[in-house]
């Protein structure tokens, strides 16, 4: 095996596997990236045993083909520290990689190709094509919920399903639960929950993408293609179905309060900075006809409150809620507004767009409201000094 390269594309290439590389694994080889020169070019492959990625590197020529595991690391290391738009000579000789640039030379040892893990090939039912930036939406709206306290395997992963022409993601840790669609081509038909990782990486691939992707749920994994970029996962055995994610919504009469969510979010951060010495960042929150007030107190007396304009359709109510995740689910909302439903004492709580189902953000109250709370006051009192 003998190539030529520039630095900037094999650099490009490399930084593509970094990702999935694992820094920490039971098995050498799984720290090598697959280097396999052949007459189309050089492909590089990349695997956790849990997901894996293959891409292609531009090559100024190739004198001989060949296939060997070499540290992805180490390679990218030396690579990268390269003069810019330097010429990089990369051959193989007595399983050793011999790496030469213009002032220098290295060589690497390497693992033999036949022991790296490759992926089976599944067969594909349907293929979505979708724009890059869409799909990156999607995740990016509902990601964030997902699970990292280990509970339940199937919720350490984002649910994807595409169904009667539209593509849902789905992401909860059981307290809170995020919802977005995209309508796609009804023809199309998948459902599978890609682990939490996976989806990191996917999400990170398409930051990198314009233009539309592949992707495609098979019985046990997901598989992304893009320019010259091939990412496969494994999907989370069990978990639920799209008709229960959704029968979690609730409906029903309710009161709806809409409020402005640039303010609505400034307010909370400004109640958090007491809320967050409690355990679940406890906010009371009562919402009248004429405004919306949020508070907290703590065990050492230390209490905030605040009010801000609001409009309300239905009864008042009074709710005490996690403030990260409300925010969590604002931060994600790209309209000016916002509408909070409330369906009664207890109930959870949702959070959407104005008259849109695109987006819904489900949280569960942190405890009934008859909860210790600040004493109340009115918006005119609230900045008053009191000694």
């Amino acid at each position: 095996m003998q190539i030529n390269v520039k630095k900037e594309d094999i650099v490009s290439a490399l930084n593509i596997t970094l990702g999935i590389v694992e820094k920490r694994n039971t098995m050498d080889i799984l720290a090598n990236v697959l280097f396999d020169v052949n007459d189309g070019g050089l492909n590089l492959t990349a695997t956790d045993l849990t997901s894996e990625v293959t891409t292609s590197c531009s090559l100024i020529d190739i004198s001989s083909t060949g296939k060997t595991t070499i540290s992805a690391r180490k390679l990218n290391e030396l690579c990268r520290l390269t003069s810019d738009g330097e010429e990089i000579n990369i051959s193989m000789s007595r399983e050793k990689i011999n790496i030469k640039t213009k002032n220098g030379k290295y060589s690497l040892s390497t693992l033999p190709s036949e022991n790296f893990p490759i992926f089976d090939n599944e067969d594909s039912n349907s293929t979505l094509s979708i724009l890059g930036s869409d799909l990156k939406d999607l995740i990016t709206s509902t990601s964030f919920a997902i699970d990292s306290t280990g509970w339940r395997d199937w919720l350490q992963g984002l649910f994807l399903s595409a169904a009667n022409g539209e593509l849902t993601a789905v992401g909860t840790d059981a307290a809170r639960l995020a919802i977005a669609k995209k309508s796609i081509d009804p023809s199309i038909s998948f459902s599978g929950v890609v682990p939490r990782k996976s989806i990191n990486e996917i999400s990170r691939f398409l930051s990198e993408i314009s233009g539309d992707v592949e992707f495609e749920i098979m019985n046990s994994s997901v598989v992304l293609t893009a320019n010259n970029l091939i990412f496969k996962s494994k999907l989370i055995e069990g978990g639920k179905n799209l008709t229960y994610f959704l029968s979690v919504v609730p409906t029903g009469d309710c009161s709806i309060l809409e409020c402005n969510i640039k303010e609505l979010s400034e307010m909370l951060s400004r109640i958090s900075v007491v809320s967050s010495d409690n355990k679940f960042n406890e906010i009371y929150l009562n919402a009248s006809s004429n405004n919306f007030k949020a508070s907290a107190n703590t065990r050492n007396s230390e209490q905030a409150e605040e009010f801000v304009n609001s409009k309300l359709q239905g009864e008042e109510f009074e709710a005490v809620i996690n403030g990260s995740m409300l925010k969590d689910a604002l931060n994600h909302i790209k309209t000016n507004d916002c509408h909070i439903s409330f369906f009664g004492p207890d109930k959870v709580i949702l959070i959407s767009p104005p008259n849109s189902k695109d987006q819904l953000y489900v949280i569960q109250p942190v405890a009934p409201v008859n909860i210790s709370k600040p004493s109340s006051s009115s918006p005119e009192s609230a900045g008053d000094d009191k000694d």
